[in-house]
């Protein structure tokens, strides 16, 4: 559905030039619903932009539905690529009302045709008691609704969602995008989101891609990226997790790794002996005070530094007596005391990443 091959684009910034796109390639299958994620200046938003036709690159091919957006200098006008864009804050017309916002893209129809179409958006988006009243009369929720109703009008091929739920409330934001997530698979329409919030980008998609410093250093289905990233830095920016330097043993014909949470388990066996960097889920280790028992024979001692309550869960930061302070998740309704003495322990096997041609680190060193 949509293809893009070897996609750069650079900007001038004071007699240099910053490359925002470096060679990136993506694919997006009809009907999905496809997540862009990446920390601010990865690229996300300039990949969406030329997507829409906003920004010309200066090399590599955008294909949609096999027809060319853009190839070998040859360019598709925005408002010819059947490309439909809901961008933050909705970004509606102050001066026209919902239901002429909607309309606003498919002036070309005849009159009643158009009403039509206007009528099945608003019914689409539960706005129907809502067509007369202006952007500043609705609130953020009922704006992005207008918004996706606008982008859809005119039957896209795609829809462009650029951080469209960033400005509302956290509970507004999940039911919302729950909302709109059924709405677009109902009505088979692929979409892209752009974001930079974790959980919203592995809650909605069905396929991600996660972009760094220009590049997509991974893609594919979002528990399959999460469980095993591509990098330890990828690991790091997914979740809460520590990175732990160790070292891949083989022990009476085992594969393990040393590090300093003990002798654990790596997620791919086949990997060669040497030192690696080994990633730790907070949500992948046990803990208790030392005073109980910890059934684990890999359990390590350390004291609490801190707990950061969030209602359902906690994140507990613990300091390791032989390593570095490493994170934990608990439940909500376990509390522990400043410098009280836990025992930590994992409960699966660990993302393990060899260092080629690398001295391997002490073991009580750690990449946080």
């Amino acid at each position: 559905m949509l293809r893009v091959r070897g996609l750069s684009k650079s900007y001038p910034d004071s007699g240099r030039s910053t490359t925002a796109l470096d060679g990136v390639d993506m694919d997006v299958e009809r009907g999905a619903f496809a997540a862009v994620l990446g920390p601010s200046g990865s690229g996300k938003t300039t990949l969406l932009r030329c997507i829409a036709g906003f920004e010309t690159p200066d090399a590599g091919s955008i294909e949609l539905a096999g027809h060319d957006l853009f190839a070998a200098g040859h360019t598709v006008p925005p408002y010819e690529r059947r490309v439909g864009i809901v961008p933050q804050e909705g970004a509606l017309f102050p001066h026209l009302n919902a239901a002429r916002n909607i309309a606003f893209g498919i002036s070309d129809l005849p009159k009643a045709a158009r009403q039509t179409r206007v009528e099945e958006l608003l019914t689409l988006v539960g706005m129907v008691d809502f067509a007369t009243r202006r952007p500043h009369q609705l609130s953020g929720g009922q704006q992005q609704r207008i918004a996706l109703a606008r982008a859809l009008a005119p039957a896209p091929q795609l829809i462009l969602l650029d951080e469209p739920f960033s400005a509302l409330d956290a509970h507004l934001r999940v039911d919302l995008r729950e909302e709109v997530r059924e709405l677009l698979r109902g009505l088979d329409t692929t979409a892209l989101l752009v974001t930079h919030d974790q959980d919203e980008a592995m809650a909605v998609a069905d396929h991600l891609i996660v972009m760094r410093a220009g590049h997509v250093v991974s893609a594919g289905a979002p528990r399959s990226v999460y469980d095993l990233p591509a990098d330890a830095e990828l690991g790091r920016f997914l979740g809460d997790s520590t990175v732990l330097q160790g070292r891949i043993e083989v022990i009476d014909g085992r594969t393990s790794v040393r590090c300093p949470l003990g002798l654990l388990r790596p997620a791919d066996p086949t990997l060669d002996t040497g030192p690696c960097e080994v990633l730790v889920r907070a949500e992948n280790l046990r803990i208790t005070t030392t005073s109980g028992a910890l059934d684990h024979p890999a359990s390590v001692s350390g004291y609490v530094v801190s707990q950061a309550f969030s209602g359902h869960d906690s994140l507990v930061r613990v300091q390791l007596t032989d390593g570095p302070i490493i994170s934990v998740r608990v439940a909500g309704s376990m509390q522990y005391d400043a410098r009280q003495e836990v025992a930590v322990a994992t409960v699966s096997a660990v993302p393990t990443y060899p260092l080629a041609d690398a001295i391997a680190a002490p073991a009580d060193q750690s990449i946080r």
